[in-house]
Formats: structure tokens, sequence, C-alpha cells
């Protein structure tokens, strides 16, 4: 990470770090990429909800947990979601969840990518 220094009107400087554009890296928070790859689809998860106007409880009883993992989930919190179990709620939700195997093009460096079809914009990638 990076520490630049931004001037103000005051002429005052105020340091800040820039971001590696994954704030849980940034945090120092462990296995990183997995970790914004779960927020991502999570927020899917939380779009294809609110789009289909479906309350906590009812979005449970679909996803088979109960309505507190509902609003965990939906909060943010996914210690206690693995990267698979989600990726099947968006199936339980009615969604198609692909994933693509491709040899990679950087040597050295190997990435797992979540892409928002049809656009195929990415959401989030696992790096090694």
């Amino acid at each position: 990470m990076k520490t630049k220094k931004l001037r103000k009107k005051r002429l005052r400087n105020i340091e800040y770090t820039e971001s590696s554009g994954n704030v849980f890296a940034d945090l120092e928070i462990p296995n990183p990429e997995e970790a914004l790859a779960k927020a991502e689809i999570a927020m899917k998860i939380h779009d294809v909800i609110k789009k289909k106007k479906l309350t906590q409880a009812k979005a449970a009883k679909i996803l088979k947990i109960t309505q507190p993992k509902i609003s965990l989930l939906l909060r943010g919190y996914l210690t206690d979601f693995s990267l698979e179990r989600i990726l099947r709620f968006l199936n339980d939700l009615g969604q198609d969840v692909y994933i693509s195997i491709v040899p990679s093009s950087h040597s050295g460096h190997r990435s797992t990518m979540v892409e928002d079809s049809p656009s195929n914009a990415r959401i989030a990638a696992l790096s090694k």
C-alpha cells in the first residue's frame, strides 16, 4: 500500500493510504480474496432477495436456514457461510451460477474470478 499526501485548502497535509482494491487485504484479514468474493456474492443474494420482494422469513425458508442467519448474511457477517454454500443460495433463489476453467494468461499468477453474466463484468477474484 502506498502512502500519499492530499493537499487541503488550508495547506494542511493529510496522510492517507491508498487501497489495494481489496479492503479485506488492506485490513490484513486472512484469505482476503475469498472474503471479497463471499462479500460480492452476498451482495448479489441481497439484490435477488430485494428484487423478488422477499421478507427475511420467506428467504430463510427458501434457503433452508433460520431468519437470524439470513439477517447475518444480508449484513455481511459471512464467517458461518462457506463460498460453496453462498453460491448454492443463489441457485436456491433461482439464479444460475457458472464456473469456467481456462488456462492462465499470466505466468506465476493464478486467479479465480466471479463474474456477473451476461456482461461478464468481474465481481471479485481469488488470487494466488
